[in-house]
């Protein structure tokens, strides 16, 4: 896996493909501060505009699909993962 970006570009949508993208690789941290925002019951809110890098007040709409998605993602990755471990 080559080294996840620091703060990459953002789609408005996470990929929904059945493998790894080179995207999910470059949004790894994202995704793990996703996961830990979500843990510490973060508002989305907030989590979209922090981590995502959009204002909520000016794009409800948008922050919360890139939100959800992303999220969605990570969890996805992280079930994923743990049944690769398991199948081991």
């Amino acid at each position: 896996m080559l080294k996840p970006l620091l703060d990459p570009h953002f789609a408005d949508v996470a990929p929904t493909s059945s493998v790894l993208t080179g995207y999910d690789e470059d949004h790894m941290l994202t995704y793990i501060r996703l996961l830990d925002a979500s843990a510490d019951g973060a508002d989305w809110r907030e989590v979209a505009r922090i981590v995502l890098h959009i204002d909520p007040e000016q794009e409800p709409e948008r922050a919360f699909r890139a939100w959800a998605t992303h999220l969605a993602r990570a969890r996805w990755i992280t079930r994923n993962a743990a049944s690769r471990q398991s199948a081991r």
